[in-house]
């Protein structure tokens, strides 16, 4: 991986050295060809579960993306460098911001085209975003997300939220991963516990205790009891139910154990242990699901399911696959557009495997096979070779010079391409395995590379197996 490259120029035809922009990672080749064969993934995994691919605007009005629950110095204004005084005003009504997630985006999406979508909607998006943080691993400036979503008019139901969790399933069986972790939890078990303790800011203690992991059980009671006038009893309390984890067996009778009556705590229990049940088939070694009461998710707008993804050896980058369930996000009015989704950060899922050599390509380009260059005056055979290859879906490059045939396969080695084909003097041909030094006839008409040669494949290394 690379940081961001900038250009600059220091007097007529001096280029400045390039300065790194930190949090706006670049691949390198063989990097990016990974990426791409993971969006590939999600795209297919997707579309077989009958999502539509839809894109949104890079940006959105600025008063719409702080209302839900992200706070003003995480957002991106966008102006023009020669903004006049009205653009420059600073009215935040009329203002610009770059999109920090993709479902603030996909609320207004729904609404502004409600009459053309089919009910319940289900899309995918994969894009872009941007958030002013400060750059660590996990947390970057500009990163892909990819997410899915289910939205219906007025009600929804619960076994979509079941659904959703499937869909990862899938996604993570197939992605060349270590194993990962899925916890669950719902907002509505939360505040009917919280309420149940008598507790009056209960959105406000949410946020608190998901903030377990980082400032620990005193950090916690501390900022409840002093911050939030919760009592001791209170903060324990509410600690109690966070320290819960287990499945669907078990779940229910841990937070009865804790004597809290409320209807919304029934009412979420009993949906977190249909999640449970609904996704106990698919655990395995590779992907595991289990209730963790202390998710709460960070953002407003979740109302009753929530999840947490985290991958083994790499929890301190925090959860790479996270969402859940919101029943006002979109709604005109009129009509309210509940759904539930979850969002997989590519970027934060990929760069700390990258970093350290645990995942990259086969070869750091598409290209299977160089056709040798006998000599300039017979590029344009060596081109129509490179034709009839292209044409069978063979990713074919005429090399670049026509020096001796040695320094031409040493070019393809150093490229990572695995054939080289040489034109023969009467008009035949033959193509030579790199590797292992074979070579043999072959027709432009009918060779074909083996299957696991075609294309670049994602490979881990021995390090990240071993993990």
């Amino acid at each position: 991986m690379r940081r961001s490259r900038g250009e600059g120029c220091d007097g007529a035809g001096d280029v400045s050295k390039p300065t790194p922009i930190s949090g706006f990672p670049e691949w390198l080749p063989a990097e990016r060809i990974v990426e791409q064969q993971v969006l590939d993934i999600l795209r297919e995994v997707f579309e077989l579960h009958g999502f539509a691919s839809v894109q949104t605007r890079a940006v959105e009005p600025l008063e719409q993306l702080l209302r839900k629950g992200e706070t003003s110095k995480e957002v991106y204004t966008l102006r023009r460098l020669q903004a006049d005084a009205a653009e420059d005003s600073g009215d935040q009504a009329s203002a610009l911001g770059l999109h920090f997630d993709l479902t603030v985006p996909f609320a207004r999406y729904v609404l502004e085209n409600a009459g053309h979508l089919q009910f319940p909607f289900r899309r995918y998006q994969i894009q872009p975003a941007w958030r002013g943080e400060r750059p660590q691993e996990g947390r970057y400036r500009e990163f892909v997300q990819a997410d899915v979503d289910i939205v219906d008019r007025d009600t929804l139901s619960v076994h979509h939220e079941v659904e959703i969790a499937q869909v990862m399933a899938d996604v993570f069986g197939r992605l060349p991963l270590p194993p990962v972790r899925m916890q669950v939890n719902n907002r509505r078990l939360i505040e009917g516990y919280y309420r149940g303790l008598g507790i009056v800011e209960v959105e406000a203690v949410m946020r608190v205790v998901d903030k377990l992991d980082k400032i620990g059980r005193a950090g916690v009671e501390k900022a409840m009891v002093d911050d939030l006038g919760a009592s001791t009893e209170q903060a324990r309390g509410a600690l109690a139910l966070a320290e819960i984890t287990g499945d669907h067996a078990t779940i229910a009778e841990q937070v009865a154990a804790l004597g809290v009556t409320h209807p919304l705590l029934d009412e979420g229990l009993a949906v977190l242990v249909s999640v449970l049940e609904g996704t106990a088939a698919l655990r395995s070694d590779t992907f595991t699901v289990v209730a963790d009461l202390a998710i709460a998710r960070g953002l407003d707008y979740y109302t009753g399911t929530v999840f947490e993804t985290r991958m083994q050896g790499f929890e301190h980058v925090g959860s790479i696959c996270s969402g859940g369930r919101y029943d006002s996000l979109a709604t005109d009015g009129r009509t309210t557009y509940p759904g539930v989704g979850i969002s997989l950060g590519v970027t934060r899922t990929l760069a700390p495997l990258f970093s350290r050599g645990l995942l990259t390509a086969s070869r750091s380009t598409p290209t299977a096979v160089l056709v040798a260059l006998p000599s300039e005056e017979e590029r344009a055979a060596c081109t129509a070779v490179a034709s009839a290859l292209r044409r069978r879906g063979i990713a074919t490059e005429v090399s670049p010079t026509a020096s001796k045939y040695g320094k031409q396969i040493r070019y393809a080695e150093r490229r990572g391409i695995p054939f080289v084909w040489f034109p023969q003097p009467d008009g035949s041909h033959q193509v030579r395995d790199i590797r292992s030094a074979e070579q043999a006839a072959a027709d432009p008409a009918s060779w074909a590379p083996p299957d696991a040669d075609l294309r670049p494949a994602t490979t881990r290394t021995a390090a990240a197996a071993a993990d």
